[in-house]
C-alpha cells in the first residue's frame, strides 16, 4: 500500500454511493466530499475501522477524529445536546461547524474517534454526496481530510489519490469543494463557548447566536485542543511503561507474545500477533478494562515506536505522566 498507486476513482452514481456505503460497513475506508474538503470516511463505530484512518494518513498521534452525521436526531444519538445546539443547528447546519460535545454515555462510537475523551466532535455535512452516503451506511462516519498527515487538505479526487494512493479504498469523485477550508471547531463542553479550530463560520456569526465566544489561547480560561496536557487519557490506577515482569497485584497490558513476562493479577493483550492497527484499535477499551478494584497499577509491555506505535506511545506516555 504505497501513496504513488491510484485508488479507484468513481462518479458519485447511486449504485457506486451504495458500494460506497457497502464498504463502510465493511470496515473499509471510502473517500468522499464535503463542502468544505475531502473526507477520508470510516465505520465511527468499528474500533479497527477508525484505526486504520490513523494508519492511511500516518497520522502521528490520536487526535478525535470528526464524527459526520446525517440530521440531530442522529447528533443526540452519539451526544449530549443542551440548548445551545439547537440553536446553533437551526442555522448552521447541515454545515461547517463541528461541535464538541459530551459523548453520551453508552454511546455507540468508537473511544478511539474520541481519542479516549468523554466528549465527542460532531457535524451534519451539507454536501448532497456526503449526505446520501452517510445515510446509505446507516451509521456515524468519521472522516478527517483525505490526506497525508502534514500535507495541505484535498479540494479535488486528485488530490485524495494522490496523497493516499491504495491507502484508501474507493474514492467518490465530485469535482471540487465548494469552501475548500475545513469546518469550525466550536467546543461546547463548557459554561462560555470556544472556539478550538477556525474555519468555515467565523467567531463573529457564532457570536450573533450565542454571545461572547472565547478564541483557542485567548484567555487562560480558554479550553486546550483535546489531549495536549502532558497528563492525559490516564486511568485511576498508576501507569508503568516499558514492563519486563508485573508485580502480582498488577494488570499486565501485554503486546505481542507476553509469555516470558512474569506476573500480573490480571492480564489483556494489545494484539497476540503483534499487529499495530489491533493494538491502537483496543488501546482505550484496554485501558478501562484493567482500571478496577483488587488492581494496584498497569504494567505496560514495550510497544515498538513506528507507525501507529508512534501514536500508541504517545498516549501512554501521557497515561503515565505524573498527575
Amino acid at each position: 500500500m504505497t501513496p504513488s498507486a491510484r485508488p479507484q476513482l468513481v462518479p458519485p452514481t447511486d449504485p457506486n454511493v451504495e458500494r460506497a456505503a457497502e464498504l463502510i460497513r465493511d470496515g473499509r475506508l471510502v473517500a468522499f466530499p464535503t463542502e468544505t474538503v475531502y473526507g477520508l470516511g470510516g465505520d465511527a463505530t468499528n474500533d479497527r475501522a477508525v484505526a486504520a484512518i490513523f494508519a492511511a494518513k500516518g497520522r502521528p498521534a490520536f487526535n478525535p477524529l470528526i464524527v459526520h452525521v446525517t440530521d440531530p436526531d442522529a447528533v443526540g444519538e452519539v451526544a449530549v445536546m443542551d440548548g445551545r445546539v439547537e440553536e446553533l443547528a437551526g442555522i448552521f447546519w447541515p454545515g461547517p461547524l463541528t461541535l464538541v460535545l459530551p459523548r453520551r454515555p453508552g454511546g455507540p462510537v468508537s473511544l478511539l474517534a474520541c481519542a479516549g475523551l468523554d466528549t465527542v466532535a460532531v457535524r451534519i455535512p451539507a454536501h448532497p454526496v456526503a449526505r446520501r452516503l452517510i445515510a446509505a451506511a446507516g451509521r456515524p462516519v468519521a472522516a478527517p481530510s483525505a490526506n497525508r498527515s502534514g500535507a495541505v487538505s484535498p479540494t479535488t479526487p486528485v488530490h485524495v489519490a494522490e496523497s493516499l494512493g491504495t491507502g484508501v479504498d474507493l474514492i467518490i469523485a465530485a469535482g471540487r469543494c465548494r469552501i475548500g477550508l475545513e469546518s469550525t471547531v466550536l467546543d461546547l463542553t463548557g459554561a462560555q463557548p470556544a472556539i478550538l479550530r477556525p474555519g468555515g463560520i467565523t467567531r463573529d456569526r457564532i457570536e450573533a447566536v450565542l454571545g461572547p465566544v472565547l478564541a483557542s489561547g485567548q484567555t487562560a480560561e480558554a479550553p486546550r485542543s483535546p489531549g495536549q496536557l502532558a497528563s492525559h487519557y490516564a486511568p485511576g490506577r498508576p501507569v508503568r511503561l516499558d514492563a519486563r515482569e508485573a508485580g502480582p497485584d498488577e494488570a499486565l497490558l501485554a503486546f505481542g507474545p507476553d509469555a516470558f513476562v512474569r506476573g500480573g493479577r490480571e492480564r489483556l493483550n494489545l494484539s497476540p500477533e503483534g499487529d499495530l492497527d489491533e493494538a491502537a484499535a483496543n488501546l482505550f477499551a484496554m485501558l478501562r478494562a484493567l482500571d478496577r478494584p483488587g488492581i494496584s497499577g498497569i504494567a505496560v509491555m514495550p510497544i515498538p515506536d513506528q507507525g501507529l506505535g508512534v501514536a500508541i506511545n504517545d498516549r501512554l506516555r501521557r497515561a503515565a505522566a505524573p498527575r
